[in-house]
């Protein structure tokens, strides 16, 4: 025992924190245990494969200590440090031959593909009978296991997926973040372990705020993220395959083919298929979320010109997708634009999550309409029941039904409607449709010929008008019924939450006319589009302007004008947020700062830029008074490169507790700095010193 009182060996404190930390895997654990305690049916090899940072190696240490713990004899086996070689890999596992209940781990098997088939068919047989087996790579085992039906009954695979909702919240909470405050990491992460740990790292109080709301992963996340799950692609033409693949849902050979024109789009699609970080859907190849996210953004950081071309490259062929495909490629088109034109962070408030029951869209059967009506008798009321019977006996193709994948199970329904003439029929029954049509009438009236879209209803049994994966259909449906119609002079589009929805329909080319009550004593709201004012082209190309070009058009998270008067506190978070995002090219696209008035007044058509110039004026003032000229370095080093914290305390040669009282204090100058301009309005002169302790 140690002076200290302390006992063991390192060894033992490292597996007791694995313990602790070890979150999720029911299920393979609960195998594990059968085949631990040799139950009938059980395997006695077990594979398990994900993709790099999926948990393979933790999950090993977990079964390794369960081992232990019933008293089995393990034997570990790290390809990374043992010779590639049959004599090394027997040298080894030696042990395992020498007890007859041993349980032998092998971690990186992806390095013994080589090596596989004299694995499986000279090492394995030869193993005593009651030994039990886990190896763990990122590829799927070769298909030979599965052809010989004498392995059948003793193996098992087990593809490691993402942790679920309430297991990724439980690991960020291990690591140190509390995930309330905190659900777009949870979003980025997607139930990647490794994403996980790396946003906990990254979410310390000094570099994220508690009442943030559309976090983005730091640059050493994404990186370390695609060093270590992706690492380096074999050629330029791979590079760019992975490119496309990251800013697309699926990715198919005919897509490959469209945005890549001079490379050999077989062949990059059979790499991309077979790379341990995709998965291959009904539609395509794809990968995991948080490794799309990755790729995405690093792309857009390292080259945003290339970026923007491949977007609008991608974008135009699922435009013409969606108008000239049959009606189910066509969907598939529309959801993919979706996809693309739904990049930026804040816009992820607006999609289901991936904790929800997936769904599907099916056109409204004869036999479905009275659910429908009374779905929509306990969500909206007796009113608007009779409302929907009354165009499901009108226009009954207009419905389309959301149910369950698994259950088949009705969840919701909306309805496109298609309006030539308002009668007096549609004006007694419907005054919501009947007031759309006065509103766009007065403003530019549809000629002959012409007609109105309506998307009407939007019913959900559970997420009325709020995100959902049927909302996802329904924005599916309406960018599917925009794009694909004839004569349309108006599109229109009803919310029971227009405030909610307004800063996505500004986004999607969409305004609330003068009148922005529709049927006001119910709160519905309107948004429309006049077809006639900016076809397809423009429309699609206005999407484009404000993804790709930062502009701040909308304020997702607080729809207010943009003379609204900055709060001390919401300019001091402001000043942290355009820090954390200086190296990002959509950083500042929609920073609070951008509607100040100071910014206001610098700004000469592009207020990015004058945002730029505020924050980089008032860092530079650090540097003017020997009394904080050494907190310029600090700050910029922080975050004007790449670099971590520790290597930025190591390189000023500062213990990391005084770097990190240095790098508050500096934000608190330059905090102080703004909030001083913003209250006088105006830039004092570059050579005063910043006022503060």
């Amino acid at each position: 025992m140690a002076k200290d009182g302390s006992a063991g060996l390192l060894a033992d404190r490292l597996a007791s924190a694995r313990l602790q930390y070890f979150v999720g895997r029911r299920d393979e654990l609960a195998l594990f245990r059968r085949a631990l305690a040799g139950e009938p049916g059980a395997p006695m090899v077990i594979v398990l494969h994900g993709p790099g940072g999926m948990g393979k190696s933790a999950l090993l240490q977990r079964f390794g200590a369960e081992a232990r713990a019933a008293g089995r004899p393990v034997v570990g086996v790290d390809a990374r440090t043992v010779e590639l070689s049959p004599a090394a890999f027997e040298a080894a596992t030696a042990e395992v031959f020498a007890q007859d209940n041993a349980v032998l781990l092998v971690d990186d098997f992806e390095r013994y593909r080589d090596m596989e088939e004299w694995i499986r068919d000279r090492f394995l047989p030869r193993l005593p009978a009651g030994a039990l087996v886990v190896v763990a790579g990122r590829h799927a085992p070769d298909p030979l296991w599965k052809a010989d039906l004498a392995w059948s009954e003793v193996l098992q695979v087990v593809p490691l997926r993402e942790l679920g909702p309430q297991d990724a919240a439980a690991l960020l909470t291990s690591q140190g973040a509390d995930p309330a405050p905190h659900a777009s990491l949870l979003r980025f992460a997607a139930g990647h372990p490794l994403a996980l740990r790396l946003v906990a790292e990254a979410a310390t109080p000094d570099n994220t705020a508690t009442d943030e709301v559309f976090w983005a992963p730091l640059r050493t996340v994404v990186d370390r993220l695609l060093t270590h799950v992706v690492g380096r692609p074999p050629s330029p033409a791979h590079r760019r395959a992975l490119e496309v693949c990251g800013h697309v849902a699926d990715t198919t050979e005919e897509l490959l083919r469209v945005a890549l024109p001079d490379e050999d789009a077989t062949e990059l699609f059979a790499w991309l298929r077979q790379l341990s970080f995709t998965k291959s859907s009904p539609f395509g190849v794809c990968p995991y979320d948080v490794v799309r996210d990755a790729l995405d953004s690093d792309f857009r950081w390292r080259d945003p010109e290339r970026y923007k071309a491949m977007h609008r490259t991608v974008r135009r062929y699922l435009v013409e997708r969606v108008r000239d495909a049959p009606e189910k490629e066509a969907l598939r088109a529309a959801r993919e634009f979706n996809h693309i034109v739904s990049r930026a962070q804040w816009l992820r408030e607006f999609q289901g999550g991936r904790d929800e029951v997936a769904v599907h869209e099916q056109p409204m059967r004869p036999e479905d309409a009275p659910a429908l009506i009374e779905l929509t008798r306990k969500v909206e009321g007796e009113h608007n029941a009779r409302t929907v019977a009354y165009w499901l006996r009108r226009q009954p193709e207009a419905f389309h039904v959301h149910r369950c994948c698994e259950t088949g199970r009705l969840r919701g329904f909306m309805a496109w409607l298609r309006i030539d003439v308002l009668d007096d029929e549609t004006r007694a029954a419907d005054p919501v449709v009947t007031e759309a049509w006065e509103l766009v009438s007065a403003m530019t009236p549809p000629r002959q010929g012409e007609h109105l879209g309506v998307a009407r209803f939007m019913v959900h049994e559970e997420n009325h008008h709020r995100p959902s994966r049927s909302w996802d259909l329904v924005r599916t449906r309406i960018v599917f019924e925009l794009l694909r119609a004839k004569h349309c002079a108006w599109s229109c589009f009803v919310s029971a939450e227009p405030k909610f929805w307004a800063p996505l329909m500004t986004y999607m080319g969409m305004f609330q006319p003068p009148r922005r009550a529709v049927h006001a004593d119910r709160g519905y709201g309107l948004f429309c589009h006049d077809w006639r004012a900016a076809r397809v082209t423009e429309w699609a190309e206005g999407i484009d302007a404000r993804l790709l070009g930062g502009a701040p058009a909308v304020a997702a998270r607080k729809p207010k004008s943009r003379g609204t008067p900055l709060s001390r506190e919401e300019s001091d978070a402001a000043v942290r947020e355009a820090l954390r995002g200086w190296l990002d090219p959509g950083g500042l696209a929609d920073n609070p700062l951008l509607r100040s008035r100071l910014v206001e007044e610098l700004s000469e058509g592009d207020p990015v830029t004058a945002l730029r110039e505020l924050i980089g004026k008032a860092v530079k003032r650090l540097n003017v008074h020997p009394r904080t000229r050494h907190l310029h370095d600090v700050l910029t080093l922080t975050y004007y490169s790449t670099s971590t914290q520790d290597a930025v305390a190591r390189k000023l040669n500062m213990a990391f507790s005084t770097y990190r009282r240095h790098l508050a204090r500096a934000l608190d100058e330059v905090r102080e700095t703004v909030w001083d301009w913003e209250v006088h309005g105006r830039i004092r002169a570059e050579q005063e010193p910043a006022q503060g302790s």
